[in-house]
């Protein structure tokens, strides 16, 4: 059974950690066309350092990190934060390999959605390539719509990136 709740990061900061190197992984395969993105935003040293700061990044009451468990494992990850150019951006949105088609990407976005609204925030934003195509329509099911980009993008990925919100 599929479970969403807030991470414990005291005793589950390292299973954070290995989702988030998954999704980087992913993240690594599927942009194979511009090979030095994940690089550019996401170097190893970088994100050593972006994981150790999550708990901060995405504190509560103006962020949360949500996992999602399978039979009592943390299979998946979703977090959220008040972006500097003010919407509440949603971040990591990653379920395993070995626990897709249990819903839970779907799951951790409307929970992470609810939580943001009972927050105080009232627009999500996100930004994703466009070869994560089961994502986007993730997003597109769960009422995401494309947007404009709320961040200055480089321009060497503007056709690779894709913008979505929605209000809450």
């Amino acid at each position: 059974m599929l479970t969403i709740r807030p991470i414990n990061l005291k005793t589950e900061g390292p299973a954070l950690a290995k989702l988030c190197w998954a999704y980087r992984d992913l993240l690594i395969t599927r942009t194979t066309h511009v090979p030095d993105m994940v690089e550019r935003y996401y170097s190893q040293s970088d994100y050593t350092a972006l994981i150790a700061k999550l708990p901060e990044i995405h504190a509560r009451p103006m962020g949360d990190i949500l996992v999602a468990d399978l039979d009592g494992k943390p299979v998946g990850c979703a977090m959220y934060y008040q972006h500097p150019t003010g919407p509440c951006e949603i971040k990591r949105i990653f379920v395993d390999q070995t626990a897709r088609g249990h819903g839970g990407g779907e799951q951790l976005i409307r929970a992470a959605m609810k939580r943001a609204k009972a927050d105080g925030h009232r627009h999500m934003v996100l930004d994703t390539v466009h070869t994560l195509t089961e994502a986007i329509s993730l997003y597109q099911r769960v009422g995401f719509t494309p947007s404009q980009p709320f961040y200055d993008p480089d321009p060497a990925y503007t056709d690779t990136l894709r913008f979505f919100d929605i209000q809450l």
